[in-house]
């Protein structure tokens, strides 16, 4: 196909409703990006995840969609590019389901928030992407930066401008004085940079969330609770009411989208899933009522324990928090990870996540290290990584498995991280959509 019909064809599917709009140009955007065959050749391939390794299996590429997986190392007369990773152990490409990939937190944020243009933030956005792509993250769900600029990577991102992982971007939504809402700065500067998006009541509630889908997002965002890194003495506790987080939902379901829940406090995190979010970010103190109604709903809990590591190390270490922060992250942030094993051993749907922005963007694997030292199994991790965040996006027709004709996100490790979860932290080879960005 001539790269013009190609063009034209990827702008429909751009336009098209939903998620059919997104695997749409997820396809067309691999098609471009690549097209050749490519064989891989797998010593050790988990095609999917939550099942048994395979040995010796032949990874066939077309137009950078997976066109074929079978026994042995098959020489492929058609392939254009031939892959050796005969001596590593393959899988999908990770995903991370809860970043910020505009910033990181560090003592020099409020003198960055006051200098640093828009478009340098862009631009800095672009480096962290790809910090985290080389580091085996092929998709991201962004919960949290300036929109507009998210948005505009992400198309940056599907037109194949820039080298990033694939960005799932959310629209905020947020209470008046909440965890969403704007702290730390003078109350002049407070209004100035107070969004649309900030609600209060069921019917403005209502609105801020179809605003937030008008203006591009992939799904909605809401605080259900108070934050730790909130810069005001506001706790940890339930702070947007049921009746707003339902309508919120509601609003969302009608456009076709999913609402993820920001919720530490056990209040906030049942209101949330009784109005039916699709998942929980935190959830640092379910007990077993929220449990039952994980598994009621089928939500899942987005854990983001190495911000709760990187918060505590933070408030220890280092002068910049404020002491009302500080002493929430002392808390929260110690609390984080044995809160997170009785949510596993409950049973509840775990998808991976960071919270980096908070930690430093390349080093998400590091999650996977603290769930397994909360007891989660590395198979279980992996999962977690890759069918179970795509289930959350509702892209398990696309990715999150080497199987035929999905996307060919695939990374490879030296050693099984099944035997040490610890080799993610080393990954050696990286291709999106059948594009290699690192081969080591």
């Amino acid at each position: 196909m001539h790269s013009d019909s190609n063009l034209r064809l990827k702008r429909w599917a751009l336009a098209l409703p939903g998620t059919l709009a997104f695997a749409s140009a997820l396809l067309l955007t691999a098609a471009q990006a690549n097209a050749e065959t490519i064989a891989i050749y797998a010593g050790k391939l988990l095609a999917v995840p939550g099942q048994q390794p395979l040995e010796q299996h032949t990874v066939l590429i077309e137009d950078g969609i997976i066109k074929s997986v079978t026994p042995g190392f098959n020489e492929v007369p058609t392939a254009s590019q031939t892959i050796d990773l005969k001596n590593s152990f393959v899988m999908p490409g990770l995903m991370d389901m809860h970043v910020h990939i505009q910033f990181e937190i560090s003592p020099k944020n409020d003198s960055e928030n006051l200098r640093m243009s828009s478009e340098e933030i862009g631009m800095r956005s672009i480096h962290f992407g790809k910090k985290t792509l080389l580091a085996g993250f092929t998709t991201v769900r962004d919960v949290g930066s300036d929109e507009q600029q998210m948005y505009a990577l992400r198309k940056a991102v599907n037109e194949g401008w820039v080298d990033s992982p694939r960005i799932i971007a959310a629209g905020g939504v947020g209470i008046t004085g909440g965890h969403s809402d704007v702290s730390g700065m003078k109350h002049d500067l407070l209004d100035f940079y107070t969004s649309k998006q900030i609600c209060d009541g069921p019917y403005d509630c209502r609105r801020a969330a179809r605003r937030a889908v008008k203006f591009g997002g992939d799904l909605i965002k809401v605080s259900a609770t108070g934050g730790v890194l909130t810069d005001r003495d506001t706790g940890t506790g339930q702070q947007m009411a049921l009746d707003e987080l339902k309508e919120i939902v509601q609003a969302a379901k009608s456009m076709g989208k999913k609402v993820a829940a920001h919720a530490h406090q056990e209040d906030g995190i049942i209101a949330a899933l009784k109005a039916g979010v699709a998942s929980i970010e935190h959830g640092s103190y379910a007990n077993e009522e929220a449990f039952a109604l994980f598994k009621q709903t089928g939500a899942y809990l987005v854990p983001t324990l190495l911000a709760g590591d990187t918060v505590v190390q933070m408030a220890n270490e280092s002068d910049f928090l404020s002491e009302e922060i500080k002493a929430k992250a002392i808390k929260v942030g110690g609390d984080m990870k044995g809160n997170f094993a009785k949510a596993y051993q409950a049973g509840v749907n775990i998808a991976f996540g960071t919270d980096s922005g908070v930690s430093r963007h390349g080093i998400n694997a590091q999650e996977a290290v603290l769930m397994f030292e909360a007891g989660m199994p590395a198979m279980d991790i992996l999962k977690s990584a890759t069918v179970n965040a795509a289930d959350l996006i509702d892209q398990s027709a696309a990715l999150g498995t080497l199987e035929r004709g999905k996307a060919a996100d695939i990374i490879a490790t030296h050693g099984s991280p099944l035997d040490d979860i610890s080799e993610l932290l080393d990954v050696d080879f990286v291709m999106k959509a059948g594009k290699v960005y690192k081969q080591q």
